[in-house]
């Protein structure tokens, strides 16, 4: 394979497009692997990325078949050419790795390695993964061919662009982590606020019912209606928790039915009726489609919740390339210029901030007596 200017300028442009596509940690490992392989025209490629024991937390491979990578058995170790790679932070350039002296074999079902070329990718001083191809596809007659120092200098520059984006791979990761954790925590504060003090209301309520039950039947009765009230609400509280703890489906659904589903057990579980249309709206990014699920979830909580209304209406439309939804309920309202204290009691600072946090905006309609509702707007990817 030749690499003119144009053609390897070509090639590495195509091949850092690719990387920059994905951002989940494996996608951009595969992503990179068989970016290399290809840019470079070689029969294997493979990408491992060190533990903390010896071994490798990921290790991602190109032209060795599902069967093959199975036949061939458990992860290497980290020893021989790969570790010092990993340790000496040095490109190793080899015409037959088979006579090296670090040579230690490879398991027999192993595809038989000759030429070699492989390089750490590296985050500063942190060495993030080993990057290695083998057996450049030679079209000599003879088999004369190898890696070249050419060849050594253009991996070296994908593998910086790599490490860049194998870095904000890890940091949306984190980021999505740190977001779960922070919506878990919320969740267990408004468990413990909601449900465990209705849950305690309703035990003493219990034991005052039955000590009433010989001496005054009657109001003993009416404390275990009361009993049944908070046992309904606290199982409202906890459905609502259950809803908000299920974005995985997202990612089964996709966020139509997903809120269609989410729509339909509020309905069940509410006296008031809500409805949820959907209009054309294509797959939006991950994260967008997040804001849009979680801003749908507060919204609504808010209007079953605080608003006294009899209907809440949910819709999800098309525009552009990207998508509106509209929360709209028939209750109370609140005041506009109370916007401020209205934000702290119904959580629409964190709804805005939610918006613009995936370049989008959220708007806020209501008046006393005449319902609100709220409009989100995202861009689409």
């Amino acid at each position: 394979m030749s690499h003119g200017p144009r053609s390897g300028l070509a090639a590495v442009s195509s091949a850092l497009l690719a990387m920059s596509r994905h951002l989940e940690v494996r996608d951009v490992l595969k992503t990179i692997v068989a970016s290399a392989r290809e840019l470079l025209d070689a029969q294997y490629a493979a990408l491992g990325v060190p533990d903390d024991h010896g071994g490798f937390a990921q290790f991602v491979v190109d032209g060795v078949s599902d069967a093959q990578w199975k036949a061939i058995g458990p992860l290497p170790r980290r020893h021989g050419i790969l570790a010092a790679m990993l340790d000496d932070a040095a490109p190793q350039r080899l015409a037959d790795v088979r006579r090296d002296p670090r040579f230690e074999g490879w398991p027999s079902a192993h595809p038989d390695l000759v030429d070699f070329l492989g390089l750490p990718i590296r985050d500063g001083d942190e060495v993030l993964g080993a990057l290695f191809l083998a057996n450049k596809n030679c079209p000599k007659p003879d088999g004369a061919c190898g890696f070249t120092e050419d060849d050594e200098e253009l991996l070296g520059i994908l593998a910086q662009h790599a490490a860049i984006a194998l870095t904000n791979a890890r940091l949306y990761e984190r980021s999505r982590e740190l977001t779960i954790a922070e919506e878990r925590s919320r969740l267990a504060h408004e468990l413990h606020d909601a449900v465990s003090q209705k849950l305690f209301s309703l035990r003493l309520t219990a034991q005052a019912a039955a000590r009433l039950v010989d001496r005054d039947p009657a109001r003993a009765k009416g404390e275990l209606q009361q009993v049944a009230e908070l046992a309904a609400e606290a199982a409202d509280e906890l459905r609502a928790a259950v809803v908000e703890l299920r974005p995985a489906a997202l990612d089964e659904d996709g966020l139509v039915a997903t809120l269609r589903t989410q729509v339909q057990v509020l309905d069940r579980a509410h006296s008031a009726r809500v409805t949820f249309t959907g209009h054309g709206v294509r797959a939006l990014p991950a994260a967008q489609e997040e804001a849009v699920l979680r801003v749908a979830q507060e919204a609504l909580h808010n209007a079953l919740r605080h608003s006294g209304g009899a209907h809440v209406d949910v819709t999800l439309e098309r525009r552009g390339n990207g998508a509106v939804l509209r929360v709209g309920d028939d209750g109370g309202g609140f005041d506009p210029h109370a916007v401020r204290r209205a934000g702290r009691h119904l959580g629409l600072v964190s709804m805005r901030d939610r918006a613009s946090g995936v370049g989008g905006r959220l708007t806020v309609e209501s008046a006393p007596g005449k319902g609100t509702t709220i409009e989100m707007e995202v861009p689409g990817g």
